[in-house]
């Protein structure tokens, strides 16, 4: 990741527009800046959010709220609580998330 040509600024997500996506179950709700091909997003997902597709994107996942549960393709699953991350690079392992509880991410990607 090459971070050139953004000036320093400060985001209140609260003013940040939120978009609805929905999962094979529940939820998500995103407030996305766009850094020239850096997206950074703070993601809501709702009780029982299952995504609706294995991602392949590459991503840095930092756990603020709740707890996600991320299952890989290979059927490894791993678990995230507040204060915990995953990385993964693009086309690297493909992944998929859901939450029993609810949880609130930041994502870089």
């Amino acid at each position: 990741m090459d971070m050139t040509g953004i000036p320093f600024a400060t985001t209140d997500w609260t003013e940040v527009e939120r978009t609805e996506h929905k999962g094979e179950q529940g939820l998500a709700y995103w407030r996305t800046r766009q850094f020239g091909s850096i997206r950074v997003r703070m993601v809501d997902y709702s009780p029982g959010y299952l995504a609706d597709h294995w991602c392949s994107k590459g991503h840095i996942l930092f756990c603020l709220e709740g707890e996600l549960n991320t299952e890989l393709q290979d059927g490894r699953k791993f678990v995230l609580k507040p204060g915990m991350s995953y990385q993964v690079s693009d086309n690297a392992e493909p992944h998929r998330s859901f939450t029993t509880t609810g949880a609130r991410l930041f994502v870089v990607d």
